[in-house]
């Protein structure tokens, strides 16, 4: 199963907060709305503490969250063509899935794009990466509740019933509580660090490298190599990741 939120009827520790009308507003739901707010909330703090909270900042920003929300999607679809094609006609599978990792590249892209097209310069990774990764240590909550993104069968003691009687590895709280050091950990940094962009490429790196070993403990399908297809994907994303801070050093020094 890939990193998904297509889970069986009756799964989850609390799927649905509320409702209102007949209408159901999930656990997931609130919690992903209330991870882009925080993430919002945090770049803009910091932008504004830089001198930054500017219309540029506001629309590079905004392309981050849009890009993001995309680029989630689309590796979902990707991912799980087959499962929507057997689904039809019932969208609730198109409705339903997004990714972290292609949410992380669809951000990374629209940024890219809007910086050129607006001819921005400067880099604003710093900016993002404690917004990134409290954004994604309150979303993980909610795919907590919802109970997707599960790890294997567990016997440790804070294994977790998702619905299927089968205690699991919660590393939807893993990667919660690991996000949110790397957060305290980036908001005590960025007014140490001088360097544009280097919190965003430690990010990449910390974030990517976790997920590499953390698919070991979720049920996702080998590929190559023994890799699963996050793992290759992770592993693409650190080797760039690296390759570009050397060439960038190559020219600073240069």
């Amino acid at each position: 199963m890939f990193d998904d939120h297509l889970t069986h009827a009756g799964w989850g520790i609390h799927p649905v907060l509320f409702e209102i009308a007949g209408i159901q507003v999930t656990t997931y739901a609130f919690f992903i709305l209330l991870a882009l707010c925080a993430g919002g909330y945090v770049y803009y703090l910091c932008a504004k503490k830089e001198g930054r909270s500017n219309e540029n900042t506001f629309y590079v920003a905004l392309a981050a969250i849009s890009g993001g929300i995309l680029g989630a999607k689309l590796f979902s679809w990707f991912l799980e063509w087959d499962t929507i094609i057997a689904n039809l006609p019932d969208v609730t599978a198109i409705l339903s899935g997004r990714t972290i990792i292609g949410g992380i590249i669809g951000g990374m892209i629209a940024v890219s794009l809007t910086k050129r097209f607006l001819k921005i310069k400067g880099k604003r990774g710093n900016l993002f990466a404690p917004a990134a990764s409290i954004g994604i240590a309150i979303g993980r909550i909610g795919c907590f509740f919802a109970g997707c993104c599960y790890g294997v069968a567990t016997y440790l003691p804070w294994g977790v019933d998702f619905g299927d009687g089968i205690p699991r590895h919660p590393t939807q709280l893993y990667e919660a509580v690991f996000c949110l050091l790397l957060f305290a950990y980036f908001m005590y940094a960025k007014d140490k660090v001088k360097t544009p962009g280097l919190l965003w490429k430690q990010f990449l790196i910390a974030y990517f490298s976790y997920r590499f070993l953390t698919e070991f403990i979720r049920p996702s399908e080998v590929i190559f190599l023994g890799m699963t297809f996050y793992q290759v994907v992770c592993s693409l994303g650190i080797i760039y990741t690296l390759a570009k801070m050397q060439v960038e050093q190559h020219h600073e020094k240069s």
